[in-house]
């Protein structure tokens, strides 16, 4: 078939490789414009760009499907339009422009967690299973048919990250494997089922530790919201960037919030038990071992993270 490709993160490029090196033809790739990256804001191709222009394919940069955007993808008369983390929504007359429609890689097992960040939404709310799902796009927000799905057991320390990047490379094949059974005409779509939950993009609110929830919850969120937007608290005003924390060994009693050094581990106190920091960036510092920042700040320093 001759296909178009949507998508603009890391996780979108397993797919776009997979289906280049597929008997389909690839016509064009869609994705966002060059985005400011790092402190000096330079404009930096997206990876699915940078991939695409390395396969010698077509790169159309949009941040939305504009009127030009649609046009030239009429053009190239596509079979079957394939989006995985593109960032835009398609609406009619594109959605119906490619003779099969789209389908959509999503990274959960619909109709749980529909949205924009559903790999941190399933860790931070404790699941412990997500997967991948292959669907038919439909005006209706990640609502459509689903072709397959593939579970994946959540390792119990791995970050949304590292989830996410499991996920697109098993997603890849999945993706394909429904490319395929749709050229063959032997795909079938089977409607979803169940009470639906939303995943909202994470903003950095998202990303503030509440040591007033249990041990479990305040490790939920430090996995699910690494490595963005990424975990942070406050220390008299100044922020603390937690890069990494895992249960404390040690039964200490400490107050939510409350910092102790106990046989060189740093605790920190939650509704239940303690967590342990490993790793943390104070503001305007590198990241450092936790232990090394609480034995550098001053004897005076307070002792207890701001609520």
């Amino acid at each position: 078939m001759r296909l178009v490709f949507a998508g603009t993160p890391d996780a979108a490029v397993p797919a776009l490789r997979v289906l280049a090196a597929s008997p389909h033809d690839i016509a064009a790739v869609i994705t966002r414009m060059d985005a400011p990256i790092g402190r000096k804001r330079v404009l930096t191709p997206s990876p699915v760009a940078r991939t695409a222009t390395e396969l010698g394919l077509e790169v159309i940069k949009t941040d939305r499907f504009d009127a030009g955007a649609t046009a030239r993808i009429a053009e190239l008369e596509p079979d079957l339009g394939v989006i995985v983390a593109y960032g835009g929504l398609v609406r009619e007359p594109l959605l119906s422009t490619p003779a099969h429609g789209w389908i959509n890689l999503h990274f959960s097992i619909l109709p749980r967690w529909r949205g924009a960040a559903p790999v941190q939404r399933a860790i931070m709310a404790g699941d412990e299973v997500t997967g991948a799902s292959v669907f038919q796009l439909v005006p209706a927000l990640d609502a459509g048919d689903v072709f397959a799905e593939r579970r994946y057991p959540i390792p119990e320390d791995a970050t949304a990250g590292e989830v996410l990047e499991a996920l697109a490379g098993s997603g890849a094949d999945l993706l394909r494997d429904v490319v395929d059974a749709i050229a063959a005409g032997t795909a079938t779509a089977t409607p979803q089922a169940g009470e639906p939950t939303l995943a909202p993009k994470l903003g950095d609110e998202d990303g503030r530790i509440r040591w007033d929830e249990p041990r479990t919850a305040v490790l939920a969120r430090l996995r699910g919201v690494t490595p963005e937007p990424g975990a942070h608290t406050t220390i008299e005003g100044a922020r603390v960037k937690i890069l990494a924390a895992r249960p404390a060994e040690a039964d200490v009693a400490l107050e939510p919030g409350a910092i102790a050094l106990h046989a060189r581990e740093v605790l920190v106190g939650t509704a239940s038990a303690p967590v342990a920091l490993d790793r943390v960036q104070p503001a305007g510092k590198n990241a450092m071992a936790a232990a090394d920042w609480w034995r550098g700040r001053r004897a005076d320093a307070a002792t207890r993270f701001d609520a």
